[in-house]
């Protein structure tokens, strides 16, 4: 398998930096992973501090691995003991083909908890603070108030497949989260969203995009699908965030009204690229 043969690449090539764990979360340890088409969202623990020659080395790591199959897919943030507490701070992270900062935010470190793949050495349980409801519920409605909704406002963003796909998973995933206390996958939000009163039509077209893998769409579906999702997801955001304010805190508390399938004004759709999905944060384009 692809995604074994280069997993096992990367992990020989990083254990001259003698890393005490290496975790994968998002799609790969979530269960919903496509090979070609999700990102391999990494985690390694490395003693540290780092310095400038780990990040030459981290770089000259990767720059090797750029021939594989899937390389270009693999994401890894780079800890170490003494920085594994902060959730806001920025940590040396591969992505996209280049070395940048970015924190490890809450939702994944609680994915981490939950769910994580153990690649090499420790459980996250042994390493990584566990993370308060309350820090988890409120970078959640940070996310929709001062990203997704800000985003739904620039009509040009929306013409482009994972703006909509990411948009409505991670408005369905945000909404199941603050509700039930927990979180699910992109193919458990893409369940929820008729129920949520997304748009059938578009509800439909991710599911066809992200499962059969169909040819892109014409100018004329791509206006309308824009459309239909900004009208559904700046209501439905807003009521949100809105019933936030509202909720006692309690796991299973209602945070907005149901609604009902087909009720939906104009359809629509919505996520966030790269920011909530689960690997990615802030860079538009998030793989799975």
């Amino acid at each position: 398998m692809t995604t074994a043969s280069l997993l096992d690449a990367f992990l020989k090539a990083l254990l001259p930096l003698r890393p005490r764990a290496v975790w994968a979360h998002g799609s790969l340890a979530g269960g919903d992973y496509q090979e070609g088409r999700s990102d391999l969202d990494l985690i390694a623990v490395l003693p540290g501090p780092l310095g400038p020659g780990h990040a030459w080395r981290i770089a000259t790591l990767h720059s090797g691995l750029r021939e594989r199959p899937l390389a270009a897919k693999l994401h890894c943030s780079y800890l170490t003991p003494a920085t594994l507490d902060d959730p806001d701070r920025p940590h040396l992270t591969w992505a996209h083909g280049g070395l940048l900062r970015r924190p490890v935010t809450p939702v994944t470190r609680r994915e981490l908890h939950d769910f994580g793949r153990v690649l090499h050495g420790e459980p996250p349980g042994g390493l990584l603070p566990p993370v308060p409801q309350g820090r988890l519920r409120d970078f959640v409605v940070r996310d929709q108030r001062d990203f997704w909704r800000p985003a739904v406002d620039k009509a040009r963003l929306w013409q482009q497949d994972v703006w909509v796909d990411l948009g409505l998973l991670t408005f369905a995933r945000a909404t199941v989260t603050l509700r039930d206390g927990r979180l699910i996958s992109k193919r458990e939000a893409l369940a929820e969203l008729p129920g949520l009163g997304a748009p059938a039509e578009v509800v439909a077209d991710i599911a066809r995009r992200r499962y059969e893998r169909l040819a892109p769409a014409g100018p004329d579906w791509l206006a309308r699908r824009a459309g239909a999702t900004r009208a559904f997801l700046a209501p439905e955001i807003d009521a949100l965030v809105a019933g936030v304010s509202r909720w006692s805190g309690r796991a299973g508390a209602p945070v907005r009204p149901a609604r009902s399938s087909g009720t939906s004004p104009a359809g629509g759709t919505s996520a966030r690229p790269g920011r909530s999905c689960g690997g990615d944060p802030g860079v538009p384009g998030c793989g799975d």
